[in-house]
Parts: C-alpha cells; sequence; structure tokens
C-alpha cells in the first residue's frame, strides 16, 4: 500500500495563515505556538494561539501567524465542542487527572437514567466556578501557582453556556460525553459539578476538543508535519 502525501496549501506566513493544529497531549498551547515559532527563525513572525487548552487535553488549537494575530480574539471567542471522559466515584483537586484523588464515593446508587438526566439539567446559561487549578489570573499571578502553595482563594464564578450535553457511553465509573459550549466554559468544572449534581464526585480523565466555531479537527495537521514541512520550504527558499 503506497502512502499518502500530505498536500500543502501555498502558505503566506507573513500576511497572515489560520493554522489548525492537532494539539497532542502533554503539550502545553505554549508548546505549540513556540515550536512554530522556531521553525520560522530566522524570521521574526508573530505566532499566538486562540483559546488555551490543558496540558492533559488534545486536539484542535487555532494558531494565527503574522497580521492574522490581531484576530486571534475573534476567533477564541467562538462556540467549541469537546469529546472526553468523566471518571465517576471520585473527585481532585484540579478536577482532572494532574493531582490524586482526595475523595472516593460508592458508584451503586447510580443508574444510566439517572446520568443522562443529569447531563440535561446543565444544558443552558449555567453559572460555572473555574478550578482553581487554572491559568486565570488574580492580583497578577496565575491561580495554579496559588493553589500549588495551598492558598485559599475565593474563585468568582462566570455565566457560560451549554448549548448540547450528549452522554455517548456509560461503562462505570467512566462516562463519554460530548459537549458544545461557549467561550470561557471549563469542562474540569463541568466534570465536577456533573459529579456533585449526582451526589457523588466525578473528574476529567480525557478531553479533545474537536470544532471551534467552523474549524473542525478532521482539518487539522500534526505539529511536527507542518513544522517539517516549514523547513523544507525554507530550504527551498520559497519562504513568505
Amino acid at each position: 500500500m503506497t502512502e499518502t502525501t500530505k498536500i500543502f496549501p501555498d502558505f503566506n506566513f507573513t500576511d497572515g495563515e489560520v493554522l489548525l493544529i492537532n494539539k497532542p497531549c502533554n503539550w502545553t498551547s505554549f508548546d505549540v505556538v513556540g515550536k512554530l515559532r522556531n521553525s520560522f527563525k530566522p524570521l521574526k513572525l508573530k505566532v499566538g494561539h486562540a483559546g488555551t487548552l490543558d496540558p492533559l487535553a488534545s486536539g484542535l488549537l487555532i494558531i494565527c501567524t503574522g497580521k492574522l494575530t490581531k484576530q486571534i480574539d475573534t476567533y477564541q471567542a467562538e462556540e467549541k465542542e469537546y469529546t472526553g471522559t468523566f471518571t465517576l466515584g471520585a473527585t481532585t483537586p484540579s478536577y482532572d487527572m494532574e493531582t490524586e484523588p482526595n475523595e472516593t464515593f460508592s458508584l451503586s446508587g447510580l443508574t444510566h437514567k439517572n446520568i443522562i438526566a443529569t447531563a440535561l439539567q446543565f444544558i443552558g446559561e449555567i453559572n460555572q466556578q473555574p478550578p482553581i487549578y487554572s491559568a486565570l489570573k488574580i492580583d497578577g499571578e496565575r491561580l495554579y501557582e496559588k493553589a500549588r502553595r495551598g492558598e485559599n482563594i475565593d474563585i468568582p464564578s462566570r455565566r457560560v453556556t451549554i448549548s448540547e450535553f450528549e452522554i455517548t457511553d456509560i461503562t462505570l465509573p467512566h462516562v463519554q460525553f460530548r459537549v458544545v459550549c461557549s467561550k470561557g466554559t471549563y469542562i474540569r468544572s463541568l466534570a465536577f459539578d456533573f459529579g456533585h449534581k449526582l451526589n457523588n464526585g466525578a473528574y476529567l480523565s480525557a478531553l479533545r476538543r474537536t470544532r471551534s466555531g467552523n474549524f473542525k479537527i478532521e482539518n487539522a495537521f500534526e505539529i511536527m508535519e507542518l513544522v517539517n514541512h516549514i523547513k523544507d520550504v525554507k530550504k527551498l527558499e520559497t519562504f513568505k
């Protein structure tokens, strides 16, 4: 079987490109930006991302270059879609797998019907408190820095919109889901609140962003295939 050759468009990075990247798990969003920025050297090119993905999450990350970095706020404001997994029966301080469980619960009272009905209660405009292990700043410092020192922080809640919340599979303790939501929604907080609403516990054990606005993960590049393409173009001296 012959290997399919990846076809790249004729990029003009300086005038501006919107690059769709499939962010790998355990990469930060800034890791992706840094890898691309370094690939452009010695050209000093503006590069930024539109909407942070947590290190433990994978999926669609929108990168803007050159003059299109001015449009980052516009792309960042668009509706997002995620798929992932909640693990029931426990909570963690970070609301995901970054930290170890700090409380456990019995799964004996949970039913498929109750789990599906609980998801429906989150559809619409809701109040949500961001996790303390987040990159939000309070008093000029990232919340996760305060959390790692054990500080107790009063984090204000925010209004977010959950347009769709679908339970796609239940194999306890794991619940797979699909969520469509507004900018600023924390799926980790949704996991914690979901467990609380069930009179149980839950944390986020897998997350993948599949869509942002009209951009879809199916059209994304792998980060290293794009970096290698940029290097090849530079060798041919057609880099813009």
